[in-house]
């Protein structure tokens, strides 16, 4: 099996790390410590591999998990609320086409969630095919309390994968919920209670599915994803990767500035 590299952040930490492990299987691993927040480059960087994973012969199914009690916070608010116009963009940029990567995967892909997944990290959870959750974590979109709307593949992934009810509810509260109410919308199958569980779990869903005939798999996959993939890459293609003004409007810097001061709560 062909083993992608990992990309290195800032000289010390790995990103991403691709470990084989037997059958088809491999695990990546999403290394941007702490907390796996979303830098424009980490989600370039998840997009290549995820898209080198999904063209790999050898490759029957993937098990996405983070080493961090967080399994990813998002956007660094510290590092957004700086961005100039062009920093905007490549965040924009970023998002698109790392979820577009992930949602149109032709492998099975299972989210192994272990800790909190929030705004553009629950993405991850989202595009996946099967969502094992820890009893701790918690799952939210918290965009709109940040003053940013979403770019078009997060907002069509999750008009695809959460009904109109639970749209509500994460999308214009911002508020996150617990497994069980994760659970009870779909955005997790199963729950597992400590991390050991969580891992045999998605192990076991990873090797169910890559026993499935991969071919039909994909073209499945496709079937029911297809349409969300065309009106993403047609607003790509139209130019929403570069906004022209940007990501952020005038109440977006002030609104990061509450959250990191925990005055929005």
């Amino acid at each position: 099996m062909t083993q992608p590299e990992g990309q290195v952040a800032d000289g010390q930490d790995t990103w991403l790390n691709a470990s084989d492990l037997g059958d088809g299987i491999v695990e990546l691993q999403l290394g941007r410590g702490p907390v796996n927040a979303l830098s424009a480059e980490f989600l370039m960087d998840f997009a290549e591999m995820i898209a080198g994973l999904g063209r790999d012969p050898e490759v029957r199914a993937i098990i996405l998990k983070s080493p961090f009690k967080v399994f990813s916070a998002g956007v660094d608010l510290k590092e957004a609320k700086e961005f100039t116009l062009a920093q905007q963009q490549a965040m924009v940029r970023g998002l698109n086409e790392s979820v577009l990567a992930l949602y149109a995967c032709p492998k099975p892909v299972v989210a192994a969630v272990g800790g909190a997944a929030i705004a553009g990290g629950l993405f991850f959870v989202l595009g996946s095919d099967v969502r094992i959750g820890y009893s701790k974590s918690a799952y939210g979109l918290a965009e709109i309390r940040v003053g940013v709307d979403f770019p078009v593949a997060p907002l069509e992934v999750a008009k695809a994968t959460l009904d109109t009810n639970t749209q509500r509810r994460l999308m214009l509260t911002g508020q996150p919920i617990g497994p069980i109410a994760a659970r009870n919308y779909g955005i997790v199958d199963i729950i597992a209670e400590d991390m050991e569980d969580l891992e045999i779990y998605s192990l076991r869903e990873a090797r169910k599915l890559a026993d499935l005939p991969g071919q039909a798999y994909a073209a499945i996959k496709m079937q029911l994803r297809g349409e969300t993939i065309d009106r993403i890459k047609a607003a790509i293609a139209a130019g929403a990767n570069e906004p022209a003004g940007g990501w952020f409007n005038d109440e977006t810097k002030p609104a990061m500035e509450r959250m990191l001061s925990g005055a929005d709560r």
